[in-house]
């Protein structure tokens, strides 16, 4: 199969994508992130973790891999009534928490709103460009809380 772009020409500005380290342990790592995200708005719906699952089912053996489901009601609303109700394909916005070492955490983030942009899943518009701007100045301040 051959995609119709090539990926690696795709900033990961124009992505939205994010990456932080934290050295705190991963529970901890977790609840901050949590915190930072609710506080910049953001609730958390959906959490799980696929290390678990993984260990649990097929015996990965994979370090603590976390996943926090955040939503913003007001703007979740507004996106799926521009985006024709498609972006619910993307549903939620996940931040994840991953442990590369004993107290060594990344967190990493890509905005769904910008890849659905990219990928013809919601309008190249104004209205489309206010919601970018909205959820991207929430995870700008959720990410300088981090």
């Amino acid at each position: 199969m051959t995609l119709p772009i090539d990926p690696s020409t795709i900033h990961p500005e124009h992505r939205g994508e994010r990456h932080a380290t934290l050295e705190m342990d991963h529970e901890e790592a977790v609840e901050h992130v949590r915190e930072v995200f609710t506080d910049a708005g953001f609730g958390v719906p959906v959490e799980f973790s696929p290390s678990e699952l993984l260990n649990e089912k097929v015996d990965a053996d994979r370090n603590p891999y976390y996943v926090l489901g955040a939503r913003n009601p007001e703007m979740a609303d507004r996106a799926l009534d521009a985006s024709e109700l498609r972006i619910g394909g993307l549903f939620p916005c996940n931040v994840i928490v991953w442990e590369d070492e004993p107290g060594v955490q990344h967190v990493y983030h890509v905005s769904i709103m910008k890849i659905a942009r990219l990928v013809g899943m919601a309008p190249d518009d104004d209205a489309w460009a206010d919601v970018v701007a909205e959820t991207g100045e929430m995870v700008e301040e959720a990410w300088a809380n981090l």
